[in-house]
């Protein structure tokens, strides 16, 4: 029977920096309250942090001043934990693909599950759920990539997955104008098909509303690849939905964008 610091010491040792309490009873063979005290113990040591009840992360030195590693490096072992499948998306993602506008003050998951939120140290994960059958079709190996760290990868949303995300939930995003930048930063490297595949999974709202801005920010072939889900529609939605109409006499002066069955209610601003 060993402590639960040679434990630790020996996860670090593989590889390994989380761990599970069961993990560790199956291990070290304690009892309840004398494994609770060894936890507790190198918590307040600053060894170990615990995003989720049951489940620890190992701290580095270089870890112990922002209290928990990024979660990248963990949002991986902690998903596998909850037996849930994920995918790291909106700003962070779109800052993996190559936008460098905007930071990522919140690192969002999308989930087919209500979680609540993880706030450790200085770090801030937020999970936005998406319905478990959309997010079943949309979260596909070939549609995700994944963030190498160097205690292991996270699952995020492509290029693609990442555009429809960022307009799904802007309001989550920064605005409008903040998707807008993304759709100008990395929509030129979204394939057009695969787009408009993922497409389908979404509100038509969302893919006429990407489309448009796409189109606004000069990425033209993939704004095309959109265009049927605009040619469907019968009837015109705002292009910002949190932009309220005062009233139906307003509306009618807003202006309206055709090809995108869009009430273009915000002006929308880019970095060039």
């Amino acid at each position: 029977m060993g402590t639960l610091e040679q434990f630790v010491d020996d996860r670090l040792i593989q590889g390994r920096a989380t761990f599970s309490r069961e993990e560790a009873e199956a291990t070290l063979h304690l009892t309840q309250d004398a494994l609770t005290a060894a936890l507790v113990r190198l918590a307040s040591r600053k060894r170990l942090a615990s995003p989720r009840k049951g489940f620890f992360l190992i701290l580095r030195p270089e870890d112990q001043t922002t209290s928990a590693p990024d979660p990248a490096q963990w949002i991986d072992p902690l998903m596998q934990a909850l037996q849930l499948d994920y995918r790291v998306s909106l700003l962070r993602a779109a800052a993996f693909h190559g936008a460098s506008h905007q930071a990522a003050m919140v690192f969002q998951v999308i989930v087919p599950r209500q979680l609540r939120g993880i706030e450790l140290g200085r770090h801030r994960v937020e999970f936005l759920y998406q319905a478990p059958a959309s997010f079943a079709k949309a979260n596909q190996a070939e549609a995700l990539d994944r963030i190498k760290t160097n205690a292991g990868d996270a699952r995020v949303a492509g290029v693609e997955l990442t555009l429809l995300d960022c307009v799904r939930y802007f309001h989550k995003a920064g605005g409008i104008n903040t998707v807008a930048q993304v759709a100008k930063d990395i929509g030129g490297k979204a394939e057009p098909r695969r787009l408009a595949k993922l497409a389908a999974t979404y509100e038509t709202s969302c893919a006429r509303r990407l489309g448009y801005l796409l189109e606004r920010v000069g990425r033209v072939r993939q704004a095309k690849g959109l265009e049927p889900f605009a040619h469907k529609a019968k009837t015109f939605v705002p292009l910002d939905p949190s932009v309220k109409t005062v009233s139906n006499v307003l509306s009618t002066l807003v202006e309206k964008n055709a090809r995108w069955k869009l009430l273009i209610n915000e002006h929308v601003e880019v970095d060039f």
